[in-house]
């Protein structure tokens, strides 16, 4: 009898990536910090009582008071999943966000990007950007296969985002969650290991100090980046 049938899909030397490490991960423009309540949550509290639309789609806030924020910021501070980071301005040295490395399942490949809150003030910003960009190159450096993007598919701005980044639709899960008493049909995104080298070019293009005018204006957009035969299938 022959031996079994190694299909192409096998993965016969593929490692079990480690779980991400809780330290920083420094760029040009911003950092990941390993949020620390007492370090962060200040700054946190004061640019995110500057807009309560930004809990529209997410599963806790608005926050009527002081303390409240900060029970909730002691809860996100402690575990190991979500893993969660304070996005700080390197410039100011502020915290401005958070985002979350969440769902890790490191025997799969597998981890998630979420628990993103963007103050108004880093909406839109360089840092934002290179926010995700630190994430994502940390996770694939550690050896992950797949990253994914998750929203409420109602969340216009969030879908758009995952696809500026790079992230593709993978489908519409509907009735998927209830959140804050509302049906939640959720938007699926994920990004390959075997996507990365590209999108990692396209980033690296984008953020580099010769796309930006003496103003801080980008000069070329993120999507200009991606291989010619890749545009409309990766970034929007």
């Amino acid at each position: 009898m022959s031996g079994p049938i190694r299909l192409t899909s096998d993965l016969p030397d593929r490692r079990v990536p480690p779980a991400p490490p809780r330290e920083t991960i420094a760029g040009r423009f911003a950092r990941l910090e390993p949020l620390d309540p007492r370090a962060h949550g200040a700054d946190l509290r004061a640019h995110f009582a500057k807009d309560d639309a930004i809990w529209r789609y997410m599963a806790y806030g608005p926050f009527p008071g002081d303390d409240d924020f900060r029970r909730w910021l002691d809860t996100r501070a402690e575990p190991a999943d979500p893993l969660t980071f304070a996005i700080v301005d390197a410039a100011s040295g502020r915290a401005t966000g958070l985002l979350a490395l969440m769902a890790i399942r490191p025997d799969q490949g597998v981890v998630e990007i979420g628990n993103v809150v963007l103050s108004p003030a880093l909406r839109r910003t360089t840092a934002a950007t290179e926010a995700i960009y630190l994430a994502l190159k940390r996770v694939f450096a550690l050896g992950y296969r797949r990253v994914e993007w998750k929203c409420d598919a109602r969340n216009v701005a969030s879908k758009n985002a995952a696809k500026r980044f790079g992230f593709q639709f993978e489908g519409l899960f509907r009735q998927h969650m209830i959140v804050k008493g509302e049906n939640r049909d959720t938007a699926w995104f994920a990004m390959l290991d075997c996507e990365w080298p590209d999108r990692e070019t396209a980033f690296e293009g984008w953020l580099a100090p010769r796309n930006f005018d003496s103003a801080g204006r980008q000069i070329r957009p993120l999507v200009s980046f991606e291989p010619p035969e890749k545009l409309g299938y990766g970034l929007g």
